[in-house]
């Protein structure tokens, strides 16, 4: 049985899906207004990370989204966005903090319910309301790189020593290395910075440039 967690500053919405949850032979470990309040009560419990956290985009005690998502995440849990998902800026912090999808507020419960398994079977959730959201920002679909930045992002972003980057592409180092650098310079430019490796895979899977991430990065060069 897979455990969930409740993150909304409506009471409303969390005991329903409660509700809904349960009946589907979900376990709701936790159903509150505040991610601090998640983790602290976790904490208390000594209890394991509920398996998938369902989180609104927007809680009112003046958290970020980026914030939440990336405490979440870190702390082992998989996040679905419950949100009525109309800004897109803000679905795309959340993705890139790590949110595996998104599912509108307006959905049926049927479909959130689905959409948490989903997200439960370790599955990210590619459903409309997240592909409008991001598609609909266009900052996020276009850093305008070139043909030779994305032939270098992907060699570089999926774990390759910038040396061996520029071997398999028949460049200087200087050159592979200064591509890097146009790069990262085009990702702040759009709102999406990219200062370590790790962030340049995300960045590069995001955008398509790379499919999965067969390793992680080691190093910066």
């Amino acid at each position: 049985m897979s455990s969930v967690a409740l993150i909304d500053d409506h009471e409303s919405v969390r005991l329903g899906l409660a509700a809904a949850l349960e009946r589907a032979s979900f376990d709701v470990v936790f159903a509150g207004a505040g991610v601090a309040e998640y983790l602290d009560a976790r904490s208390r419990a000594g209890n394991a990370p509920a398996d998938v956290v369902v989180l609104d985009l927007t809680l009112g005690d003046g958290t970020t989204v980026t914030e939440n998502v990336t405490r979440l995440v870190l702390d082992g849990s998989s996040v679905v966005i419950h949100s009525v998902a109309d800004r897109p800026v803000s679905v795309r912090e959340a993705l890139a903090a790590g949110a595996a999808g998104v599912i509108s507020k307006s959905s049926p419960l049927d479909d959130v319910i689905a959409a948490v398994r989903t997200v439960a079977r370790g599955e990210a959730l590619n459903n409309v309301e997240w592909a409008n959201a991001v598609d609909g920002d266009t900052a996020f679909a276009d850093a305008q790189l070139s043909t030779r930045e994305r032939e270098v992002l992907r060699l570089y972003a999926t774990g390759l020593p910038l040396k061996v980057v520029a071997e398999r592409l028949g460049v200087a180092y200087s050159t592979a290395k200064e591509n890097i650098t146009r790069i990262r310079v085009k990702y702040v430019e759009v709102g999406r910075p990219a200062p370590t490796k790790v962030d340049l895979l995300r960045r590069a899977m995001e955008d398509g440039i790379v499919e999965t991430a067969q390793e992680d990065p080691q190093g910066v060069s």
